[in-house]
């Protein structure tokens, strides 16, 4: 779960199309209040899935989304709030330092920094048999 995500490189986010045909995509994460938060472009696909079903499996993964662990089962919806964004992006920014920093320099630069969508993943709980 997020604890065992915390120290991640990256997680390999898993969303489904409207057919139900899994998508895994390697994305930064960082921990915030038990989450896990993630950003990306809004307009991307992944956003669509998610919009349309939130239901997801996350991992962690290498670069190239390697699995280098076991799936977990979650939610992940998608934050609207600007103050609870920046809260995410400092999280981010914590984990990822220098890298992150330049990748929002050459972001605001092309005007990307604006079509970001911000999503937090949300952790089932094991089920009971």
């Amino acid at each position: 779960m997020a604890t065992e995500l915390d120290d991640a490189r990256y997680i390999n986010l898993l969303s489904y199309k409207r057919d139900g045909g899994p998508v895994q995509t390697p994305v930064w994460a960082a921990s915030l209040d038990g989450k896990l938060v993630v950003f990306t472009n809004r307009d991307s696909y992944k956003v669509k899935r998610i919009r349309r079903n939130p239901q997801v499996r996350v991992a962690r993964c290498d670069a190239r989304g390697k699995l280098l662990g076991p799936w977990f089962d979650a939610t992940c919806a998608i934050v609207e709030e600007s103050a609870q964004q920046k809260r995410m992006m400092d999280a981010l920014t914590r984990k990822y330092g220098w890298q992150l920093r330049i990748l929002n320099v050459f972001a605001g630069l092309a005007g990307r920094v604006n079509q970001r969508a911000y999503l937090e993943v949300s952790f089932k709980a094991p089920s009971r048999a």
